[in-house]
């Protein structure tokens, strides 16, 4: 074995171990499969033969092949990678790769496999799957960049993706959560007549009032349309029984969102009955969202923000989706990266200034939450860890019942204008370890430049404590700072704070609302040093596409593409410039890959001669054109 090859060998290693796959090296501990081997050579001439690393995940035979140079990955004759040929199969990883899952599956009873082939070195390389079938038929998947995929816990999705190209359990939930908001919303408008900011008060208030029907006193059966004690009294005595036993404190906050859910009540057309329905509005709301939302909301353990997915589908459908506000809500798969990003622990102490529904504290709690055992460290989560501020009452009352609905969090949220509040106070109450915001989008202005999503982000940092990481989402605009303002914000931050990293997110990250975002990495209370360098990363090949009838939906690549960027990111691995560039930093600079971004690959033998087949064809076609003159020498006049 050359030594290059050996060095790959313990690349794929590598990622192996990232991914919690164990392997065997050149051999196998499983007695069915090291016998078929005895007769596997890649010779074809039935010696032993052995693959690079092979073994079983779950009921799937796993055979990987690899080669040093990448021009040696593949070799396809007549549009079909080959195993028939004694010359070929040693040479190719993936023809090699195929071979040995052929012959494995031959000789034993297992009946599915992923055969991948890997060329090159961590930096420039390819990863090719098959999955082949116990009768040697292959079908070529993807490329993929890591095998997280294959492990235990992803290997039976990524087949059922795929192979089977079937939805998985979360995908079917998720087209369902978006038929029932579409039904639900219609049917608020219908029957309620409700304007948007009152839709999801009402159905935020009728999940407290289930939630106190669990084990106390309300019963959608007692919503019988009684003019004397209307359904919205008896929902709202619900409401606030189970405010006071969660133990929303102080006073004031209680008050508060009592007050936001008074449209229950006050609402005359919901309170009374409707020949339509044969009862009253409130009554149809509170059986639909029991049957449906509540269920998922308050018995699945996932980060998903539901609440939020049907406030975006409720302000979708009326035309109205927040952008006026500036609001948008970040999707599930970002909130969570965020945790990743940062390295969030259990004993951290997180903040969101513009918290909205609460998606970026869910995540934050579901993380911390799953790193302990410690009951009196999950308490601490619970209630002293998470620290929310909203400024919209209506939004602060959503995040308060999805953080109550969720398992507490809500005691640390409050109704305030985040950039109102003194840096130095918000330091000291939060004593916040890591920073999370998606700040108002398109506020700011050259009259109001406090508002522009720089100098959210600066006050943010301003009001973690020192060596607290933060990361933001925001437009690529925040990045380049136009005005004089965002410029001078910009260089302010650098004067105190550092910035790690930015990566250029999925145009459709945000999608129907036409923001191009990116995350900004920041460590809190660092000044920038002048030779830091800063990782800036595409990542807009993220996994994730837009379906006509769902939106943004997840592909079987989606945790591959998260697995490199995060190897990446804490420098597990190299990535070429396309994908990530460092570099130091200016206050003057675009802060965006694109701005850093340079071709640093060698061309091809075949770019080579692409390119001058390219400027011929051009030189041809001017000739003929009678432009000959195009190509004289300067000076060459007679010519």
């Amino acid at each position: 074995m050359a030594r290059s090859e050996g060095t790959t060998d313990l690349w794929v290693n590598h990622l192996l171990e990232d991914v919690d796959i164990h392997l065997d090296y050149q051999s196998s501990k499983i007695k069915n499969i090291d016998s078929a081997l005895h007769t596997a050579s890649k010779r074809l001439n039935g010696k032993p033969g052995y693959p690079e690393y092979v073994g079983i995940v779950r009921d799937f035979l796993i055979v990987i092949e690899d080669k040093s140079d990448i021009s040696n990955h593949v070799y396809v004759k007549d549009g079909v990678i080959t195993t028939d040929n004694d010359k070929v199969v040693p040479e190719y990883a993936l023809n090699g790769a195929l071979h040995y899952a052929r012959h494995i599956l031959q000789q034993t009873s297992y009946k599915k496999c992923f055969a991948v082939g890997v060329s090159g070195n961590d930096k420039i390389h390819r990863i090719t799957p098959l999955y082949v079938n116990e009768r040697g038929e292959y079908q070529q998947l993807p490329d993929i960049e890591s095998f997280i995929s294959l492990n235990e816990r992803n290997v039976d999705e990524y087949y059922l993706k795929e192979v089977l190209h079937e939805d998985t359990n979360e995908e079917k939930t998720t087209v369902e959560i978006l038929k029932d908001a579409a039904k639900l919303h219609e049917s608020l408008r219908t029957y309620g007549q409700l304007k948007d900011t009152d839709k999801p008060l009402v159905v935020s208030g009728i999940l407290l009032a289930l939630r106190e029907g669990e084990s106390h006193n309300f019963s959608i059966d007692t919503l019988t349309g009684d003019t004397v004690k209307t359904d919205g009294q008896k929902i709202m005595e619900a409401i606030i029984s189970n405010l006071k036993r969660s133990n929303v404190q102080p006073q004031v906050k209680l008050d508060k969102l009592i007050n936001q859910f008074r449209i229950i009540t006050d609402s005359a057309k919901l309170n009374t009955k409707d020949d339509r329905l044969g009862m009253t509005p409130l009554h149809y709301y509170t059986e639909f969202i029991n049957q449906t939302i509540y269920q998922d909301i308050r018995y699945n353990s996932s980060s998903e923000d539901y609440l939020g997915r049907f406030y975006g589908e409720f302000m979708s459908y009326s035309g109205g989706d927040g952008q006026s506000l500036g609001i948008i809500l970040t999707p599930k798969h970002i909130t969570q990266l965020f945790c990743d990003l940062v390295d969030l622990k259990a004993d951290d102490h997180v903040l969101d200034p513009t918290c909205g529904t609460g998606g970026f504290l869910i995540a934050a709690m579901h993380n911390m939450l799953n790193q302990t055992n410690s009951e009196s460290e999950r308490q601490s989560i619970r209630k002293n860890q998470l620290f929310g501020i909203e400024l919209q009452d209506y939004m602060f009352t959503i995040a308060t019942t999805n953080m109550i609905l969720r398992g507490d969090g809500k005691s640390n949220l409050k109704n305030e204008d985040f950039l109102a509040q003194p840096a130095a106070k918000l330091q000291t109450d939060a004593m916040a370890t890591v920073g999370m915001m998606n700040p108002p989008y398109s506020q700011g202005s050259k009259s109001d430049p406090s508002k522009y999503e720089i100098s959210f982000i600066k006050h943010l940092l301003d009001s973690l404590l020192p060596d607290a990481r933060c990361a933001v989402i925001v437009p690529q605009s925040t990045m380049v700072g136009k005005s004089k303002a965002e410029k001078q914000i910009k260089e302010a931050i650098l004067k105190e704070h550092t910035l790690e990293g930015v990566i250029t997110c999925n145009p459709n990250t945000f999608y129907g609302v036409g923001t191009n975002p990116v995350i900004a990495v920041f460590t809190a209370h660092q000044p920038q040093l002048n030779d830091k360098q800063v990782k800036f990363i595409d990542f807009r090949n993220d996994g994730y596409k837009v379906s006509p009838h769902t939106g943004l939906v997840a592909t079987s690549q989606v945790k591959d593409r998260k697995q490199y960027l995060l190897d990446v990111w804490q420098n597990n691995i190299k990535a070429p410039t396309k994908f990530c560039v460092k570099s130091t930093i200016n206050a003057s600079d675009e802060w965006l890959h694109s701005f850093y971004y340079f071709n640093d690959e060698i061309p091809s033998e075949s770019d080579f001669d692409k390119s001058i087949g390219d400027y011929l064809d051009f030189e041809f076609s001017m000739v003929m054109a009678g432009r000959d003159y195009l190509f004289r020498e300067s000076g060459d006049e007679n010519a």
